[in-house]
């Protein structure tokens, strides 16, 4: 594993709600990471509660996390180690009840 894989690694495992992004919670940088953002606050998931990472600002993390994940796109969102997807899945898991009981 990659020094870049490790420190990912790190950061899933140690933290119970971690969503890589683009931007920060306050000010997200792209229209997906916004919406993310809005569905976990839309799940009662206080801001202050949520580690994100802005993949803006580490060349090797936002290329490193796809790899890890196997998924091409950002935001990923990982909740207690698990990750869960991006915005368009978080949106179904929300519409279906499902995000708001993985996170309770």
């Amino acid at each position: 594993m990659s020094d870049t894989q490790q420190r990912i690694d790190e950061l899933v495992k140690s933290n119970e709600i971690l969503l890589f992004m683009k931007g920060t919670a306050s000010f997200p940088q792209c229209g997906f990471s916004g919406r993310a953002v809005q569905i976990l606050k839309a799940c009662g998931v206080e801001p202050k509660s949520i580690k994100t990472v802005n993949v803006l600002e580490d060349a090797e993390i936002r290329a490193g996390i796809k790899d890890y994940s196997s998924w091409p796109t950002i935001p990923q969102l990982y909740i207690k180690g698990e990750f869960i997807g991006g915005s368009d899945i978080m949106m179904e898991m929300y519409e279906s009840g499902e995000l708001q009981k993985v996170l309770a």
